[in-house]
């Protein structure tokens, strides 16, 4: 595997810096692979939350078709799903998974978001995530720095909720556009329910993959800023077992 050719920290945030969006999402993706694996050879399963994005694309493949990982002691999250898309809609997260991780791998059992009222959802899925503790969270950054769908004027670092509906700002709705998901802004969906701040860094080991040059500002906030919701992905920082995988386009010229 190719090393990175950068590596430092910021606080408590491990940073890697790898040449090609390839080999920064296969690095994170042996990442997962030994993170599910310590966990399950450790305690006998483990329990994952999973980001869907095209950010995630390498670092999912690279997982799935790793060989070593005891997938039968897995449960697996996803963290965040829109409100309002149909079951079928190409565009919900439950679809993107399923299809680049959940179909290709024998889970112990899979959770998903989504599929029923907004309201009973929040209460549904944050029972399950309380049940025991959450041993990994595959996530990424958005171009406004949220955290799954905590964009800033909706993220709080003390969130007494573990999930709960939120309506989506025009940065994350564009955002959606520029991935190629959607056609146009007015094809978003306005609302969704998301995992909070607090229930993603509950986890044990955070792994951030975070490639692309639309992702440079958020990424140089994310190291520089104050910590604040002004830039929720700032609070990795203050996580104790971060890795921030990123490629040459989203590191940028920053230091």
């Amino acid at each position: 595997m190719t090393p990175p050719i950068k590596k430092f920290l910021t606080e408590l945030l491990q940073v890697e810096v790898y040449p090609t969006r390839r080999q920064m999402g296969e690095a994170a993706g042996k990442a997962a692979v030994r993170a599910i694996s310590h966990a399950v050879g450790k305690q006998g399963s483990a329990r994952v939350i999973f980001a869907a994005a095209p950010s995630q694309n390498e670092m999912l493949a690279t997982l799935a078709a790793d060989q070593t990982v005891d997938w039968p002691k897995v449960t697996a999250f996803h963290m965040d799903e829109y409100i309002g898309l149909s079951p079928d809609a190409p565009q919900r997260f439950s679809r993107y998974l399923k299809s680049h991780l959940f179909d290709r791998a024998p889970f112990a059992s899979v959770h998903f978001l989504g599929w029923q009222s907004p309201e009973h959802e929040c209460d549904h899925y944050a029972k399950l995530l309380a049940e025991k503790p959450i041993d990994i969270v595959c996530l990424g950054i958005g171009e406004n720095g949220h955290l799954a769908f905590n964009d800033p004027p909706v993220a709080d670092f003390d969130d007494p909720v573990l999930v709960k509906m939120v309506v989506l700002d025009n940065v994350c709705r564009q955002q959606q556009v520029n991935d190629g998901c959607f056609p146009d802004i007015d094809a978003v969906p306005k609302n969704a329910v998301t995992l909070t701040i607090p229930a993603l860094m509950s986890a044990g080991t955070l792994i951030c993959t975070v490639p692309g040059k639309t992702k440079h500002a958020a990424v140089q906030k994310t190291l520089r800023d104050v910590i604040s919701t002004n830039c929720p992905s700032t609070i990795l920082r203050r996580h104790n077992d971060c890795t921030l995988f990123l490629d040459v386009d989203s590191f940028g010229e920053m230091f």
